[in-house]
């Protein structure tokens, strides 16, 4: 018999005291970048609000010579996904 884990990341994330925006991405293993734009966030999210976690994929670090259609099939998805253009050596993206 075989077993398998399969981890869910919620859809909604309520902010508590002392949350800061890089400690909730790390959290659920999201680019700041990604949640504060699916947000709108301008500044750190205030105790209460209700943050919406966008539905992501694997977070990897991205290596020197790769390829935004390398790693999302395309230009678009990838700047879709990741919500920017830019594509450079140890930057955190989505797959």
């Amino acid at each position: 018999m075989e077993y398998v884990l399969t981890l869910h990341r919620p859809r909604l994330y309520r902010v508590k005291r002392h949350d800061t925006l890089e400690g909730i991405a790390r959290t659920f293993s999201l680019p700041p970048r990604v949640l504060a734009a699916k947000n709108h966030l301008t500044h750190e999210p205030e105790e209460g609000r209700v943050l919406v976690l966008p539905d992501g994929g694997d977070l990897y670090f991205v290596r020197g010579g790769e390829t935004k259609t390398l790693l999302s099939g395309s230009e678009q998805n990838f700047e879709e996904k990741n919500c920017t253009k830019l594509l450079y050596p140890t930057q955190q993206v989505l797959l």
